[in-house]
């Protein structure tokens, strides 16, 4: 099944879940700001990825720039850490099937990922 990580708010995510509906994809969404995802979510998703935490970062995001910006030395559970209490620092969106996933943005990603 695929689920999609997404955040409303969000123009790329909205754009990715509507290639999910277009394409009649069964999926489940996954609002991960109102529904924080486990630590071992993230890290299942890191490992679909094949990514670091840092890969994922949202590092322009005002709560990172704020708290964590002058920081450079964090380790992948810090970071891992910091994403579960502040997903919005969470690259988005996310989709995953059993297997792999991919930061659908920009939507080619996304194309790509169900074109494999």
């Amino acid at each position: 099944m695929i689920k999609i990580y997404h955040n409303n708010r969000c123009r790329k995510s909205r754009e990715a879940l509507n290639f999910l509906i277009d394409n009649n994809i069964k999926h489940t969404v996954i609002e991960y700001l109102k529904n924080p995802i486990s630590k071992q979510t993230l890290i299942n998703l890191l490992d679909k990825l094949n990514y670091k935490p840092e890969n994922i970062l949202r590092k322009n995001e005002k709560i990172w720039k704020e708290n964590f910006k002058d920081k450079n030395d964090f380790s992948k559970e810090n970071l891992i850490d910091i994403l579960i209490k502040y997903p919005k620092l969470i690259e988005r969106p996310i989709v995953e099937d059993d297997k792999y996933a991919v930061i659908a943005r920009p939507i080619d990603n996304l194309k790509e990922f169900f074109n494999k």
